[in-house]
Formats: structure tokens, sequence, C-alpha cells
């Protein structure tokens, strides 16, 4: 069955507020909840109707401050939050709905489109403040790091676009675009056979990831980052794999690790640089052709198949 993946704390989030410069009585009868029609491009520059988590950030015209959204007749930092299929509003039993006073606002979109193959189960991420007269430009999406460590982990899968909206005369609409990098690594036999059963585990990390996307432009910002995941068996123990584990864009050519721990401790480890950026809405597919792994000293050795999307070939050397 597909699932959305929720942005983390999305529905639950409640922000500073300050309203003391908005009119929070309204009268009900003034305020509009609009329609809805919203795509999603490609990666082939196509347009589909998206489907998924979507959350809408109403500002002032022209601007990146938020404006709020009402809720009950009141102005609150509340923003709106929808279940979208095909493009339009699903499940209304979920959704929190945009209600303004008509006029025209410059609304922020960030949604989690429901993913076709699987993705990495435990993407995390900072939220950013939602506060109303707040500037959203100077607020940020961050990445979330692992206790008691320097890595990170990887985010969720995240679309993006901003769009002037005239509430009372235009349906919410925008074409949404990915701001995130995806990357699958297989690990495998260089004869397809059973990985060897000195494996106990293998992780992956990926460097010089932007810690950070600008909540108002999309745009991959702050200081690059390390980003760990690790790989798991395959039922037939013929490969170590990961669903696509989504990053932020890299600070130029990220470093690929992979270190292989065996069952009596020794580590083996591995490291290449990328031939080039992970750039938004770029999925990278890895496949390593593992040779023999000793558990003593000696080292066993690593050949790379090319990537499938790229079409790029790595020699790699005998680690140690």
């Amino acid at each position: 069955m597909k699932k959305s993946i929720l942005l983390m704390g999305l529905a639950a989030l409640i922000a500073s507020c300050s309203d003391d410069d908005r009119n929070n009585d309204t009268d009900n009868q003034h305020l509009v909840s609009p329609s809805m029609a919203v795509s999603i491009s490609n990666t082939d520059g196509r347009q589909s109707p998206f489907t998924g988590i979507l959350t809408i950030m109403p500002c002032d015209a022209n601007s990146s401050i938020y404006y709020g959204n009402y809720v009950k007749g009141k102005l609150s930092p509340f923003y709106g939050y929808y279940r979208v299929k095909d493009g339009s509003f699903h499940d209304n039993s979920i959704n929190r709905e945009i209600s303004l006073p008509i006029g025209t606002y410059n609304m922020i979109y960030w949604g989690t489109p429901q993913y076709q193959t699987p993705i990495y189960a435990h993407p995390a991420i900072k939220e950013a403040a939602h506060s109303i007269g707040a500037d959203m430009s100077k607020q940020s999406l961050g990445l979330f790091r692992m206790s008691a460590d320097t890595i990170y982990y990887p985010v969720f899968d995240l679309v993006y676009a901003t769009q002037p909206v005239n509430i009372g005369s235009e349906s919410l609409r925008g074409s949404l675009k990915r701001v995130v990098a995806g990357i699958k690594v297989v690990l495998k036999d260089k004869d397809n056979a059973v990985l060897s059963s000195s494996i106990d585990s293998v992780a992956v990390r990926i460097t010089n990831i932007y810690s950070e996307l600008n909540y108002y432009t999309g745009k991959p910002q702050g200081t690059p980052r390390t980003i760990a995941f690790p790989l798991i068996r395959s039922n037939d123990g013929t490969q170590m794999s990961n669903s696509t584990v989504m990053l932020f864009p890299s600070a130029g050519k990220p470093e690929f690790q992979l270190a292989i721990i065996l069952k009596n401790g020794n580590v083996k480890s591995f490291r290449q640089a990328l031939s080039s950026p992970l750039d938004a809405n770029a999925k990278l597919t890895l496949t390593l052709s593992l040779g023999d792994i000793f558990s003593e000293e000696s080292s066993g050795d690593f050949t790379v198949d090319d990537w499938n999307e790229k079409n790029e070939n790595i020699d790699i050397p005998i680690i140690e």
C-alpha cells in the first residue's frame, strides 16, 4: 500500500506567536478558503498532479513576512495543512484549511510526496519556527544530528514552491519542485554469490552535504555536514542495500565512505570522492561489487559498476 510520509512535526508544530499588529476580529463572512490545484515537476521535466502531504504558509504580498492563518475566525500562526490526492484536497477530516480575507498573498508551499518506490524509513528534520510577522527568508529546515555524534540523519523527500495568489478569485496553485537529492547504494558479491558470512554490518557516510534549506527560497545553505545510514542484507544474502535516502544538495563534490564491520570486530573501509555534486531533484544509484574479505589484517577489494543514471565508472583500489 502506498504511504504518504509526513514531515516530522508538521501537524503538531506550534511556534511562538505574536499577533499584536493583526486584527483578530475579522468577520467570518469575509474569510475565504480557496480550492487547490498543484502539480509536481518530474526528473524528466514533465508535470504530474501532486499526491502527498502539503503545508501552505501565507505571507504578505510580494514579501517573505508570514501573515498567519485564520483558524475558527481568529488569526493564528497555524499554517495550512492538507492531504492532497492528484492535485486536489483529500480527506478533509485531517486538513487544516487556509482561511484568509480577500486579497493577494505570497504563498510558500512545502510538501512530502507519496513515493512510488521504498524510501529510507527513519528520516528526520529540524523544522522552521512560524510566528506571525516573522521573516521566513531568515528561517530554514535543518539536518537533525544523531545523538552524541557529529553525523546526521537523512531527510524527508521535500518539494517546494512559492506563488502569489489572489484569495477570493484564484485557487491555491503551484508547480512543486523537489529540493533534495536521492541516493541508493547496492553492495553485492563480484560473482553474484551470497555475501561473506564474516560481514556483521555495513554503514555508509556521505560528506559535504549542506546543513539547511532556506525556508523562503528552498535553496541549500549552511555548514556542510556528513549524512550516515546503514545497508540492510537481502533475504537471500546476495546483496546489502538501502531504500532511497534523501539528502540536502551537496556543497561541491561529496565523498562516499563505506565501512564494513566484520563479526570479529575488524573494520574494512573505503572512501572515494564522487565525480559530481549531488544536486536537487537528482537520484544517484551506486552499485559496488565486493571481492574477497578476510578477517585477518589483509584486505578485501572493491570494484564499482557505473552509475545507473550518470553512467560513471570508478576504479576502487584494495581496501585496508
